[in-house]
């Protein structure tokens, strides 16, 4: 069954899906079916819990970035966000994303 695309107007830094170009500021334009919405919703609102365990934990000093798993889900979480976004986004995402080089430094990890 071949689902209908919409247009979503993303903003990384809020994790906000928007379909509307103008309510608020927003990074990416994409195409994407309600399945793969709420996949990126998902993430998002994971990428939200794993925060507020990190500002939980960031009142333990000692511990490194590179060794703190919050800090490794949130990684992890963002680039599956750029991931998605980068298959279903327009051409500008796909440069944009390309030229900051994100999915490459993970992949290449």
């Amino acid at each position: 069954m071949n689902q209908q695309k919409n247009t979503y107007y993303i903003d990384i830094g809020s994790g906000e899906i928007s379909r509307s170009s103008t309510d608020s500021p927003w990074n990416y334009k994409i195409e994407a079916t309600d399945e793969e919405i709420t996949r990126l919703r998902q993430i998002f609102d994971a990428n939200y819990d794993v925060e507020v365990e990190g500002f939980l934990r960031a009142h333990i000093p000692i511990v490194e970035y590179h060794h703190d798993k919050p800090n490794d889900d949130y990684d992890k979480h963002m680039i599956e966000v750029y991931q998605m976004i980068y298959d279903l986004g327009d051409e500008e995402a796909k440069q944009h994303i390309d030229k900051i080089g994100i999915l490459e430094d993970f992949t290449s990890e």
